[in-house]
């Protein structure tokens, strides 16, 4: 009763804070908070009727487009068009076009390798250190999380500032409809609360072997909201990598066993926590799309999409803050305590702390790196999709896990491997090549 009693207190006096104070500290975290829903567009009431065509490929599927090609960008599809409205320069310059849109296609190739490096390095780096900023943070796994949701909203709307100050970031970049990024920030937030539940519930090494489900979602919503065809070859390599993973973690152990006394519900509940994720990352896949036609084929931020979506999901994260500490096991009442705990063991404060040695190298360390990860990550997205980008992620997890199994820092005792790893590893890379070395023909309306 007295923490029912807390949640209403807490909603009442984020009511206040948002809506009613006139406190100088909080009028300007309320005036981000509005600004996210408003600055779309003048018009706003407009932009949030579901009567708009702007807004109908949201929700409905048949008006999705597929034609823009994955791994062209839209300058080269505008020289194209440039040149075709005039059929002298095409003649006159037949050959240095050519010339030109194979070096551009060259290094359009170049580019879309080195991001997919980049993405899986600071994916294997994230969740290594990760592993090791859980050292001194043992006791405050709750206290990290909602550190980084709530310090991301500030990291990435300051540098989405200084490149709008730079003219990098422009006014038709920022008046994007964002209804979508209401959706994503839902998407997610549903999605950490859903996957929290379960996860409090199902054995550790389950989690990891339920999450690959991620990549079978966003094949789904991938075919379904952006009408993209894949090939036989390319589904059984997402579907060998997959498999890889599973083989990988769960070499050693018996699965079977670990839910033969788990209702049904919660993996199931995790399974679905993976679809809302898959959801979003698909829905920030289109806003790439469509926003080459919004933007007369100029590349939108990537900063945009990080920024806003990252702030939704914290607002909706804000809103459900006490449920998420109850399923994480903290009383609502003893939340701000336990916060202040945490921050003190970030910080490595107070000489009677023997537990938080490492911090707060560590954890700055994995901040640090996770917030490279993320903008990685989206810009493979943008330049190649979100199924790409999934399993350039997949194809961490083995290598995290080899690094994991040798004796690091703070983790000096090394594990070892079962030869089922490498047989995972094996089937993974076989996955990864048959899917990559597969692409799907072009349509008539894509070349030239």
């Amino acid at each position: 009763m007295g923490n029912a009693f807390g949640v209403k207190k807490y909603y009442q006096h984020l009511f206040y804070l948002l809506f009613v104070t006139s406190d100088p500290s909080w009028l300007k975290a309320r005036a981000v908070l509005f600004a996210m829903a408003f600055c779309s567009t003048p018009s706003f009431p407009s932009r949030f009727s579901f009567r708009n065509p702007k807004l109908q490929p949201l929700f409905s599927m048949s008006s999705l487009s597929s034609k823009l090609p994955v791994h062209f960008s839209g300058n080269a599809r505008f020289n194209r068009n440039h040149v075709h409205h005039n059929p002298s320069v095409l003649k006159i310059r037949a050959t240095n076009s050519n010339s030109n849109s194979t070096s551009s296609s060259r290094s359009g190739t170049n580019y879309v390798l080195l991001s997919s490096a980049i993405t899986v390095t600071t994916a294997v780096a994230n969740r290594v250190l990760y592993k090791l900023a859980l050292v001194p943070m043992r006791d405050y796994p709750f206290f990290l999380a909602q550190f980084i949701t709530f310090g991301y909203v500030v990291i990435y709307f300051s540098i989405l500032y200084m490149r709008y100050r730079a003219r990098i970031v422009t006014d038709e970049m920022l008046a994007i409809p964002k209804l979508r990024f209401v959706a994503i920030g839902f998407l997610e937030a549903l999605g950490l609360v859903t996957g929290m539940s379960a996860g409090a519930v199902l054995p550790g090494p389950v989690i990891p072997i339920l999450n690959q489900t991620f990549l079978v979602w966003q094949l789904m919503f991938s075919t379904l909201l952006l009408r993209r065809t894949y090939s036989i070859n390319q589904l059984v390599g997402c579907l060998l990598v997959a498999v890889g993973v599973v083989v990988a973690i769960a070499s050693g152990s018996n699965t079977g066993q670990m839910l033969s006394e788990v209702p049904f519900f919660w993996p199931a509940l995790m399974i679905v926590s993976c679809s809302f994720q898959a959801w979003a990352s698909v829905t920030k896949e289109y806003i790439f799309i469509d926003s080459a036609t919004r933007l007369k084929h100029k590349s939108l931020d990537i900063f945009v999409v990080n920024s806003f979506g990252s702030g939704f999901q914290a607002l909706f994260v804000l809103l459900s803050l006490p449920l998420l500490s109850n399923l994480k096991g903290i009383p609502f009442a003893q939340l701000p305590s336990y916060l202040k705990s945490g921050a003190g063991c970030f910080l490595n404060l107070g000489a009677n702390k023997p537990s938080c040695d490492g911090a707060p190298l560590l954890p700055l360390l994995y901040v640090i790196t996770n917030l490279a990860f993320n903008i990685s990550l989206l810009n493979a997205v943008k330049t190649s999709s979100a199924v790409v980008a999934s399993l350039l992620v997949m194809l961490s997890v083995p290598i995290s896990v080899y690094i994991l199994s040798l004796p690091l820092p703070y983790l000096p005792e090394a594990t070892s491997l079962s030869p089922f790893f490498l047989l995972g590893c094996a089937i993974l890379l076989c996955g990864l090549f048959l899917y990559n070395t597969t692409r799907p023909a072009r349509n008539s309306s894509e070349v030239d």
